[in-house]
């Protein structure tokens, strides 16, 4: 099963639950596949502490013009649906920040004026921490997509192979297409909110992407627990959203993550809990 965790907003505690489950399934003999696809800030690698074995760069490949064969016919500009390419008289200009990679502009071509190079935006890391294999996306400081580099992690990591291993895919916040990315192709997503609010506001928000728009079943998990009010369990019960675990609000636990401990290295007991989560993700989705 791929399984996205993903929360509405930052700082609620979706790579704690991730790393947490991840680290649980390894230490029930079951080697876990975990993705961290919050490719502008990774942080999961501060807790699962990874030997990272492989790194690769990674980036669109974009048009580079030969001029000496360019007739500036603007054909390229044309077939370019993101405005990435354009022609002014006999000059051609290449806007590599706007360019998806697609290639239209190179097969159009009449002159077979423009070949592709590859721009690099980031990077790709993958390792091992523990039982647990690791991979990570890092985007460059400065670059504005992060889907392509999402895009390649997936592929890079989820082979045809994959077979029954789990597989954990750690989000990025918030509800836009880096998130889209991160769930397309996942078979449940779990979402991470706490019992606010602006916990509510955003579990709303992310239920939207996820359950309305790419029709994937999704599941709760509530985090510090104890605060807030009764607004995220009404809302759930009245949407069936299942809440399969909640993580009191505790300062011990504060304390420890702050301190890059995992959630099962303060209370081992989780890691039963994780592991009835993920049996309940299974046997819903099966």
């Amino acid at each position: 099963m791929k399984l996205a965790i993903a929360s509405g907003k930052g700082g609620t505690g979706k790579t704690t639950v991730a790393v947490s489950l991840a680290l649980s399934l390894a230490s029930a003999a079951v080697s876990p596949l975990f993705l961290d696809c919050d490719v502008e800030e990774p942080n999961a690698a501060l807790f699962l502490r990874p030997e990272i074995t492989a790194r690769r760069d990674v980036g669109l490949l974009i048009p580079v013009v030969e001029m000496a064969r360019c007739t500036a016919c603007g054909r390229c500009a044309e077939v370019c649906e993101y405005h990435a390419i354009t022609v002014i008289g006999k000059h051609v200009l290449v806007f590599p920040e706007l360019c998806h990679g697609c290639g239209s502009c190179s097969r159009q071509c009449p002159e077979d004026a423009i070949h592709e190079t590859l721009n690099v935006m980031g990077t790709l890391e993958k390792g091992m921490a523990g039982g647990v294999e690791f991979f990570q996306g890092t985007l460059n400081v400065g670059e504005a997509m992060a889907v392509p580099v999402i895009r390649q992690l997936k592929q890079w990591a989820i082979s045809p192979d994959v077979g029954e291993r789990p597989v954990i895919l750690d989000a990025p916040p918030g509800a836009s297409c880096p998130v889209v990315e991160t769930m397309r192709g996942a078979d449940a997503v779990l979402l991470v909110t706490e019992p606010t609010p602006f916990g509510l506001h955003d579990l709303r928000v992310a239920v939207q992407v996820a359950r309305d728009e790419l029709g994937l079943p999704v599941a709760v998990v509530v985090n510090r627990d104890g605060v807030g009010d009764a607004g995220v369990a009404a809302y759930c019960a009245a949407e069936g959203l299942p809440i399969l675990l909640r993580i009191p609000l505790e300062r011990a636990i504060a304390e420890g993550i702050a301190d890059g401990q995992t959630l099962i290295a303060i209370h081992p007991e989780y890691g039963a809990r994780f592991i009835a989560l993920w049996d309940e993700l299974k046997n819903r989705n099966s």
